[in-house]
């Protein structure tokens, strides 16, 4: 992984964190947790994949064909059936 590639990893890792502390709605379940008498300890585990794409274009075309502007069929690598199965999610051929 290169530098520059590195840099923003962490620039991406500093920004989830920054998000998860400044969200409001955290801070509030955490206040009512710790007012019942319980320290709080949140472990957050993210994994987060790259794949080099073949060209260096502009990413995905969309079928604009369709009304929603999505692609009338989908395909899945195995890194994304993996990651769907981890969040026990199941999408039926």
């Amino acid at each position: 992984m290169d530098d520059h590639l590195k840099e923003l990893m962490q620039d991406l890792g500093n920004a989830i964190n920054e998000s998860l502390s400044e969200s409001e709605s955290m801070a509030e379940v955490i206040a009512e947790i710790r007012q019942s008498g319980y320290d709080v300890y949140l472990v957050l585990e993210a994994t987060i994949g790259l794949n080099k794409r073949k060209s260096e274009g502009t990413g995905a075309e969309l079928d604009t064909s369709t009304p929603s502007g999505l692609p009338s069929e989908l395909s899945f690598t195995a890194q994304d059936e993996a990651f769907l199965r981890a969040l026990k999610i199941t999408v039926e051929e």
